[in-house]
């Protein structure tokens, strides 16, 4: 739980360290409030609480302001959404910060408080059950959803806490009511009287289960603990990371984009004051704000996209798919462009000419849409297949920069895929639905989802999709599947599965692959020719990739 020095402009939402709050126990106190007690009198003596000369004080909070912020107003409507509609708060917040007219400060404070209170969510509620008098899940949603809020501006953000108790009740008091507003008010003011560490030194003076302690203080479920744990030791990383990778699960990640090869161009986004991505070819790192304004990414030829994704991408179409005398390929890059071209067999833009290759999962479109502008610079051509209907139309949108001619969509089951094309590709990405507990750090709310129980339902999709790839795939070809989440039971299992059940398979060195197409050229990522990223280590989400080698 990191603090955000993130902050948004107008009444209340200044960050001055919160050392240098007036913490109002008995400032402006007293019923004269420093002006005179006959001052708030009226004819008969009785004391007035109303009137233009009243000084507000910071005892009361809940007196002082009955409008929702709209930057807060934002961030409440996001949580509303994620509890009760289970929408996703990507989606969500870019619309409500629209809907509400945010300029670019606003819009950061109210992202970082809607993706920080959903992060948080587990040890904001650990505190919060200190503080109110009943079970948790006997109050109104919309209530606790307040105090998450709340709690956040208070425990990991530099907004003075006179002004996160003002703001957020207010904003009870505006979307909730009055009778809430002052339960919110009263709750707060318990979580305010003491820092995160030192909520977290009491939750923890008794705790000594490691997994407990590191749920409640990283705010994870304990099952995503112990699976992020064996996820490190299934991939050749020591387990003492794990407090790293759940830190770094919790910073805010930097928006990544990527100009489609041969199409987009970062001068505009490098212009506004994004900065060259300093891990892959083509990428750029931004600080945020509204990235609709750019021309380049409102006609697709730039978008956002992870650097993790944009590596697994580009390792696939880079594979070198020439075979030596032996008949075993030879695994290195094929180039990027037609001036890395290479020789013999390798036709004049880098050994793709003619190459058909498959998206089998294409949905929502991002890496499609890189794989769509790497065919046309190689002379390839794109068969992008995603099953449900209003999914296939994104993907269609996010090829729509990409030349039509250089692609298709098909709307169908991959897993039939297979058998309906068989030995027809020479290149298939496998990206397969997944937990996605390698971009928690994106999606908050997902911790909060997922249960073990959705790693047993996925296991049979993603080996039916895996083999229905290696079906499409020709002799010789090579398949990558690749999936967001660094789970043994998603990743390694998986492609051993394939392999052990089929002899026409091996494995090509994933690891290498990948450094083949980073600037850096030395990822580390490799582990018994697998590769696995890591949001601790790479500053990308955990993407896993095996390269499946369908031998001629």
């Amino acid at each position: 739980m990191s603090e955000s020095g993130t902050s948004g402009s107008g009444r209340g939402r200044g960050y001055q360290p919160r050392g240098q709050n007036s913490q109002a126990t008995g400032q402006n106190g007293g019923k004269g409030g420093g002006q005179g007690g006959g001052a708030r009198r009226d004819a008969q003596g009785r004391e007035r609480n109303r009137g233009p000369q009243r000084g507000f004080t910071e005892n009361a909070p809940s007196q002082r302001t009955r409008r929702a912020d709209p930057a807060r107003l934002v961030a409440f409507e996001v949580l509303r959404a994620v509890a009760s509609e289970d929408a996703y708060a990507n989606l969500v917040l870019p619309a409500r910060i629209r809907h509400h007219g945010l300029d670019k400060r606003d819009a950061g404070f109210a992202t970082e408080l809607s993706y920080g209170a959903l992060r948080g969510q587990g040890t904001y509620d650990a505190i919060l059950a200190h503080c109110v008098d009943r079970p948790l899940d006997q109050l109104d949603p919309a209530i606790l959803d307040a105090l998450r809020i709340g709690a956040h501006q208070l425990l990991a953000m530099r907004v003075p806490a006179h002004a996160a108790l003002d703001q957020t009740v207010g904003l009870a008091r505006a979307v909730i009511g009055a009778g809430p507003s002052a339960l919110i008010n009263a709750v707060l003011r318990k979580v305010s009287a003491r820092t995160l560490e030192e909520w977290l030194e009491l939750l923890l003076s008794s705790e000594t289960d490691a997994t407990t302690i590191a749920s409640i203080r990283y705010a994870h479920p304990e099952w995503i603990v112990r699976a992020l744990r064996q996820s490190l030791v299934a991939h050749g990383r020591p387990v003492a990371e794990i407090d790293e990778l759940l830190e770094a699960d919790n910073a805010a990640p930097v928006v990544n984009l990527v100009a489609l090869p041969g199409i987009g161009s970062l001068d505009e986004a490098l212009e506004g004051g994004a900065t060259a991505g300093e891990l892959v070819e083509g990428s750029a790192l931004s600080s945020g704000g509204d990235l609709g304004r750019l021309a380049s990414v409102r006609d697709g030829s730039t978008r956002v996209q992870d650097v993790g994704s944009q590596l697994v991408a580009r390792a696939m179409a880079a594979v070198d798919l020439a075979v030596d005398a032996g008949g075993r390929p030879a695994g290195e890059p094929a180039g990027d462009s037609a001036a890395d071209a290479g020789s013999g067999d390798h036709a004049p833009d880098g050994g793709n000419a003619g190459e058909r290759w498959l998206d089998l999962c294409a949905g929502p479109g991002g890496k499609a849409a890189l794989l769509g502008a790497l065919a046309r610079q190689r002379g390839a051509h794109l068969l992008a297949n995603e099953s449900a209907p209003h999914r296939a139309k994104l993907v269609r949108q996010a090829l729509s920069a990409v030349p039509r001619d250089t692609w298709e969509v098909r709307t169908g089951d991959g897993r039939d895929l297979g058998a309906e094309q068989p030995e027809s590709f020479d290149r298939v990405l496998v990206d397969v639905p997944c937990t996605g507990l390698g971009a928690l750090r994106r999606r908050p709310e997902s911790r909060w989802r997922r249960t073990p129980k959705d790693l047993v339902d996925l296991g049979p999709l993603q080996r039916q999709l895996l083999n229905s790839a290696l079906d499409a795939v020709k002799p010789g070809g090579v398949v990558a599947y690749v999936t967001c989440s660094p789970h043994p039971a998603e990743t390694t299992a998986v492609v051993s599965d394939a392999l052990r059940k089929r002899e026409d398979l091996e494995l090509l060195d994933a690891g290498a692959a990948l450094d083949s197409v980073s600037l850096t050229g030395h990822l580390g990522a490799g582990h018994e020719l697998t590769a696995q990223l890591w949001p601790h280590v790479h500053h990308t989400d955990a993407m896993f990739l095996a390269l499946i080698h369908k031998k001629a």
